[in-house]
């Protein structure tokens, strides 16, 4: 067997159920070799496209998921979403072919473009080390939950392997059990929260794992709960969560959170988005910080307190210690407030003006009205744009796999993508891609691998004409012909690709939703909402103060 066919292989032996790309002459070996040895791969469109999809997955389904790439220009076409995963710490093989000769078209240095975006670097360098340097590539990414790159030369990849080498085993399919959490850590923060009155949890990615943990410390303190954008929907259902806490939450969980006198953020870095650059941060309020990456504690704003450690070892030991404390009261949870997160909390019950008329819809009064409309057992992907918050704040999920934000790197375009990925990885639930027309029209090449795939997927395009966050950030008083466009019918696109597609202009049009919801759902559903925007939003503008 050639070096190439036993890598993909292998991988596949490790444990990657899942593989994306667009193959071309430098990965075909490898990824045929993954689909004999059991894999199951989609062929993208577009590099971008495909190697967004394989984040989506491993996000939503925990396993570690692969892209495979033809060498140079393959590698870089798929830059822009490699960069998203690595800055989220997402457990990715990119197995990107390499020409090593510096005269080849195809040649650049690719563990410099891995370097340079954040993701680490594993090259197979020969045919007596290879099983071991794929073994050693998943191992990392599963296990430290990184993006890696897996160079595959091609003069490697012809090699015959010798049929007596194996694979190297890598240990258990779970990642290992962390180690103790310090005592003095435990106790400190458990002494922060028991004297706390208004005490408030947030979870970040780094604690999605954790629900059981936080809800059963949370009950122990008296807190409320929140979480950063990307954990949306990880404490659904507890009377006591505030949804999402920054830039995306409601008047309620900003007004609660930012009274809070303890605040802890799990597996959350406390960044500029989380804490609306820090202005939900009570003057007095004390903050403690808990993560597994020691660099991690502080890296954003200082906090009082840091503690080391997986965020459910470090919440489990935490609410055996406050059994020895005596609380200081019944902390954040008073009827007033389980009254008020009932009846106020949501953004539907916020009261608006309605911005709809002359064919254009107003995006809230939209989204309600899809929220309504959607089975509740959804999986919604949202892409980048002025228009992100209406999907993000007004569309309920269920739990933690049912949001899924690849907004690390804020680059519009990949929301298609990862609803692809999301969907694969949770086949149970309605997919739901919430774009806006600049991020859809540049992804409709993949409008064709959702028709292929089958997906049942409702594409809902918030169309106003142009790259709206430039429109409202820059303002009347400056030229914005480069950023605004003739009307395009995206409605019509779509139905080019295979889907059925509908042009929303009120409330009203949204009966052809309804109709497509109650039959059989034979082909994807494009929805061109043709949306008012007459002011920017305002969570965009508060992510231009980090600008």
């Amino acid at each position: 067997m050639l070096v190439g066919e036993a890598a993909g292989r292998a991988l596949a032996e490790l444990g990657v159920r899942q593989a994306f790309g667009v193959v071309g002459s430098g990965n075909f070996h490898v990824t045929n070799a993954l689909v004999s040895g059991g894999a199951r791969f989609v062929a993208a469109r577009h590099e971008g496209g495909a190697v967004t999809m394989a984040d989506a997955y491993a996000r939503m389904s925990g396993e570690v998921a692969a892209v495979t790439l033809h060498q140079g220009c393959g590698l870089t076409n798929a830059l822009t979403g490699i960069t998203e995963a690595a800055k989220s710490r997402t457990p990715l093989l990119v197995l990107a072919a390499e020409a090593t000769v510096p005269g080849s078209n195809f040649f650049v240095d690719q563990p410099g473009l891995a370097s340079a975006v954040g993701a680490s670097s594993v090259r197979v360098s020969s045919a007596s080390t290879a099983l071991d340097d794929v073994a050693r590539a998943y191992a990392l990414a599963r296990d430290e939950r990184r993006t890696v790159v897996v160079n595959l030369p091609l003069d490697v990849q012809g090699l015959l392997i010798d049929d007596g080498v194996s694979l190297r085993p890598v240990g258990p399919a779970a990642a290992p059990v962390p180690p103790p959490v310090p005592v003095p850590d435990v106790g400190e923060l458990a002494a922060l929260l028991a004297g706390a009155e208004r005490p408030v949890l947030i979870a970040g990615r780094g604690a999605r794992h954790a629900r059981a943990e936080l809800l059963a410390l949370a009950d122990a303190c008296g807190a409320l709960v929140a979480t950063s954008a990307v954990a949306k929907g990880l404490f659904h259902g507890s009377p006591w969560s505030l949804d999402v806490s920054g830039g995306f939450a409601s008047p309620l969980a900003a007004s609660l959170i930012s009274s809070a006198d303890v605040i802890v953020g799990f597996g959350c870095v406390l960044n500029m988005w989380t804490m609306r650059h820090g202005r939900l941060i009570g003057p007095s309020a004390r903050v403690a910080q808990v993560d597994l990456d020691p660099d991690a504690v502080g890296r954003n704003r200082p906090v009082d307190l840091g503690v080391v450690g997986d965020s459910a070892a470090v919440a489990a030991a935490v609410t055996t210690a406050l059994g020895e404390l005596t609380p200081s009261g019944p902390g954040y949870r008073g009827e007033e407030v389980r009254e008020r997160i009932a009846r106020e909390l949501r953004w539907r019950d916020v009261p608006h003006d309605d911005w709809g008329g002359d064919g254009r819809v107003d995006p809230r009064s939209l989204t309600i009205a899809l929220d309504d409309l959607l089975p509740a057992e959804r999986v919604v992907a949202v892409d980048s744009g002025n228009f992100m918050g209406y999907p993000s704040m007004y569309l309920s999920v269920p739990d933690e796999f049912g949001f899924c934000f690849t907004q690390a790197f804020q680059s519009i375009g990949l929301g298609l993508a990862t609803a692809i990925g999301a969907a694969l990885a949770r086949p149970d639930r309605l997919p739901v891609a919430a774009l806006g027309d600049g991020g859809a029209l540049m992804a409709a090449a993949e409008l064709d691998t959702v028709r292929r795939l089958g997906l049942p997927m409702v594409v809902v395009v918030y169309n106003d004409d142009a790259y709206g966050a430039e429109v409202h950030h820059f303002g009347s008083s400056a030229p914005l012909e480069t950023v605004t466009f003739p009307p395009t019918d995206i409605a019509a696109v779509g139905a080019g690709y295979g889907f059925d597609g509908v042009t929303v202009r009120s409330i009203g049009d949204l009966v052809a939703v309804r109709e497509w919801l109650d039959g059989p759902r034979g082909r994807p559903l494009l929805i061109d909402a043709k949306v008012a925007a007459p002011q920017g939003s305002w969570w965009l503008e508060e992510a231009f103060r980090g600008h």
